[in-house]
């Protein structure tokens, strides 16, 4: 079975996103998303990937973004994958020189069917995330899971799971799911007060235990 891929979302902070690195991610994802906490400017998110060690790939998450917007922050930003977290068109999404990953919201069981016609949609995505539907004003990053057994066993490009995944459950999705790779986000934040995650705010120990799960299913 090949190594399953972690990438580890809504880094805000330098010292998060080398907890990251140190634990043994493969990619970081900086939001360029002004409706959430966990958002990070052009300049902050330049800052943290000029300290990252090699090898460790840098994502830009976009939601029905203008294409001024996309093209900005690549000036500004080193980027290696565009992720599209809203209606993109496939046309926007392919249009900025990067490879792209686009994000398919997952309703129900049922919904096999319509996935793979909406997936076919993007042809050229290096990826397909499948997510929890959005949930208040959010469309990714809610902490919510979805129904595992829904995703097609027949998509045409690599699968990338996130949606509620947490050190707990995350071995169950990769033995029953196999994805490429898991995206996480609300699972490894600090934990507030009121038992809640601190949106945009990572836990090392979060993190270190979600990847050593990920590599015991893995084993």
């Amino acid at each position: 079975m090949a190594r399953t891929r972690v990438k580890i979302c809504g880094i805000t902070r330098l010292g998060d996103a080398l907890a990251a690195a140190d634990a043994g991610a493969d990619a970081i994802g900086f939001v360029f998303w002004a409706g959430t906490p966990r958002a990070v400017a052009a300049d902050q998110a330049r800052a943290i990937a000029a300290a990252l060690p090699p090898f460790v790939s840098v994502v830009g998450l976009f939601v029905d973004p203008a294409p001024s917007h996309v093209r900005a922050t690549l000036a500004a930003v080193p980027l290696d994958i565009l992720q599209f977290h809203g209606n993109e068109a496939p046309a926007l999404c392919r249009a900025f020189g990067r490879p792209y990953i686009k994000a398919v919201a997952v309703a129900d069981r049922a919904a096999g069917d319509r996935l793979v016609e909406y997936a076919a949609r993007y042809p050229d995505a290096s990826a397909l995330l499948f997510d929890a539907p959005p949930s208040g004003g959010l469309p990714g990053g809610t902490g919510r899971t979805f129904d595992w057994e829904a995703l097609p066993r027949d998509l045409p490009r690599p699968l990338v799971l996130s949606g509620g995944l947490t050190s707990g459950n995350v071995g169950a999705a990769i033995r029953r799911v196999r994805p490429w790779a898991v995206d996480v986000s609300s699972g490894v934040e600090a934990i507030g007060p009121e038992g809640r995650p601190v949106k945009g705010v990572k836990d090392p120990g979060r993190i270190r235990a979600f990847i050593e799960e990920v590599r015991n299913a893995d084993g």
